[in-house]
């Protein structure tokens, strides 16, 4: 071989040598560098996915929280609520205890009204003595005369003319039934029926008559079967003279 060309031979020897030898040391020194890259890499998508299992646990975690404060809110504004009722049906008890509180005391003024004015109107009561009376019924709620009644109110009145001093007593009731301030202005409905029925077919001087509705005080009777509280409608009519048992003609 020509020394040139082995010269060249060398050198092209030397130099794939040379670069093999690079290569690998390339090799051997970026390969501990690539593993702390995919090391590195590994926990970066590690940690990328504990942060979005961390935010998944915590918008888990929130809702739950928002869904409780709403629970609460919902569970305070629904007891508010009936605490407001609660207040309201116990305004409403007091108000109609007042009410009929009220109508109990209007009734007994009313009462001890219609005494004093018999008193001062026929002297003494101590000489007015009953001389005839009658309860007259009355349907439930009802405060029309029925014509049972009415004949009840004819035989009652059918010796009126043998009295010149007299006054009738009229007064209303209703059963238990409904409340009380109601069944006051009831009783007084049918007191009024009967006191228009001895003006209007009996020619009873208004004077003459003292009417007063007592609502469901001063019962028939206390039981409260169907038969009790039909006896406690009614209006009891009362007449009492100063001269029982001296005939004379009816005075207007």
């Amino acid at each position: 071989m020509k020394p040139l060309a082995l010269t060249t031979f060398i050198a092209t020897i030397t130099m794939l040598a040379g670069g093999c030898a690079t290569k690998k040391y390339v090799q051997q020194t970026t390969a501990p560098i690539q593993a702390k890259v995919d090391q590195v890499g590994d926990q970066t998508m590690k940690q990328g996915t504990a942060i979005e299992e961390t935010r998944t646990e915590l918008k888990g975690v929130d809702e739950r929280a928002t869904s409780g404060i709403n629970a609460a809110k919902e569970r305070a504004m629904t007891a508010e609520t009936r605490a407001n009722e609660a207040m309201t049906v116990g305004k409403d008890a007091l108000t109609k205890a007042n009410q009929a509180s009220e109508t109990a005391q209007k009734n007994t003024q009313e009462l001890s009204g219609l005494r004093q004015s018999v008193s001062s109107a026929f002297s003494s009561l101590d000489d007015y003595k009953l001389q005839g009376e009658v309860s007259v019924p009355f349907k439930f709620n009802q405060h029309r005369l029925t014509d049972e009644a009415k004949q009840e109110l004819d035989r009652l009145m059918a010796d009126k003319t043998k009295y010149k001093r007299y006054f009738i007593a009229v007064e209303g009731f209703t059963d238990v039934t409904g409340p009380a301030e109601y069944n006051a202005v009831l009783s007084r409905r049918r007191a009024d029926n009967v006191v228009q029925y001895l003006v209007t077919n009996h020619d009873i001087p208004i004077y003459r008559i003292h009417m007063v509705g007592l609502g469901e005080q001063k019962p028939a009777e206390d039981a409260k079967t169907r038969a009790a509280r039909a006896k406690n409608r009614r209006v009891e009519v009362k007449i009492f003279s100063a001269d029982a048992g001296t005939a004379m003609s009816r005075l207007q």
